[in-house]
């Protein structure tokens, strides 16, 4: 018996059974069996081996290429959402592998500088531009020079339907949920992730004040960065526990002080004037630059065969911050004339 089979089989034995097994994973094409690993723990190895996934440590989370050490970048972010996703799968006794396949892959297709970036390629694109979209075709179609990664099915649902904006965290029409709940437990690690560190940084930064968060925010979900984070989590076990597994819930009081926290961070942090200040420079980056390439796209090496916008957009939202600040400042900015110097 393979191990793969040996690992399979403890899932079956050991997981509830609400549980997305791993002998039961497809993929679009096919692809050979591992003799070690589960078809989801390869999905993990795809991910953290691909170019995307290195690019995120110099991607915005909020603060856009910061100086301080402790900031968080998305791919922090990133650990983060992976950590939190996969205690919750492990207490609920449903498949962690999965869970943690969808949490590393969730942000790939994410632009430089955030939100913000994402913001101007969803208005300057004729199609538009959702990161979460953009991270499918990343794990599709861009990744090993257009060949993809080939992920299965349930993690590319799980990657498609993780994030949420500022819409319902846990959405009424379930057609906006994952079909798995390992994959609804990402979409609510995510927010439970972002909101306590933005928080962190956000002091970090001097924008707010600990003692600057609603106190009836706090009473109800704690007063530390870990005290929030154990009450939010336990709440989604208990609460998927007593739904009876049907899908992945929070406490309705905790739910609303989470959606109370995030409207305080949009209020006094995102939409800040010291970030809106940098959004502003950062849109005006982005904006040009697609532009530009546009314009010339021969600039771009690799093209796929696709059409024009589709390479541009490619190419930007795969930047870094900071390859997207050197590459404007090499085509838009002057140069130091360094011609032999004139004697007088």
């Amino acid at each position: 018996m393979l191990i793969r089979e040996i690992l399979e089989k403890i899932e079956e034995d050991t997981l509830h059974r609400a549980a997305f097994l791993s002998k039961n994973a497809t993929r679009p094409k096919g692809d050979e069996k591992d003799s070690v690993r589960t078809d989801f723990m390869r999905d993990r190895d795809r991910i953290i081996h691909s170019k995307a996934f290195r690019r995120l440590k110099h991607k915005t989370q909020v603060f856009f290429s910061p100086n301080g050490d402790h900031y968080r970048t998305r791919m922090t972010h990133t650990l983060e959402v992976s950590q939190i996703a996969r205690t919750i799968a492990k207490a609920l006794l449903l498949n962690e592998s999965l869970t943690e396949a969808i949490a590393l892959g969730h942000d790939l297709g994410h632009t430089p500088f955030g939100h913000a970036g994402e913001k101007i390629l969803n208005e300057k694109s004729r199609k538009g531009f959702k990161h979460w979209i953009q991270s499918l075709r990343v794990v599709d179609v861009i990744e090993k020079d257009g060949v993809g990664l080939n992920l299965t099915n349930q993690v590319r649902d799980g990657i498609l339907k993780h994030s949420k904006g500022r819409g319902d965290i846990i959405p009424k029409d379930k057609a906006h949920l994952a079909k798995t709940l390992e994959g609804q437990i990402v979409r609510i690690a995510d927010i439970i992730a972002y909101v306590n560190h933005d928080i962190d940084d956000a002091i970090r930064a001097g924008i707010i004040k600990s003692n600057s968060i609603p106190k009836d925010i706090l009473d109800e979900l704690g007063h530390t960065h870990a005290e929030r984070i154990a009450t939010m989590v336990k709440s989604v076990i208990s609460s998927t526990q007593d739904n009876n597994y049907n899908f992945i819930a929070m406490e309705k009081e905790k739910l609303q002080a989470l959606n109370a926290l995030r409207d305080f961070l949009f209020e006094n942090v995102y939409l800040s004037q010291k970030v809106m200040s940098e959004v502003n420079k950062a849109s005006k980056i982005i904006s040009d630059l697609f532009d530009y390439f546009m314009d010339n796209p021969h600039r771009i090496k690799k093209h796929f065969s696709e059409e024009t916008e589709t390479v541009v957009i490619d190419y930007i939202s795969g930047m870094t911050d900071r390859f997207a600040l050197n590459l404007y400042q090499q085509i838009f900015l002057p140069k130091p004339w360094e011609g032999s110097s004139v004697s007088f």
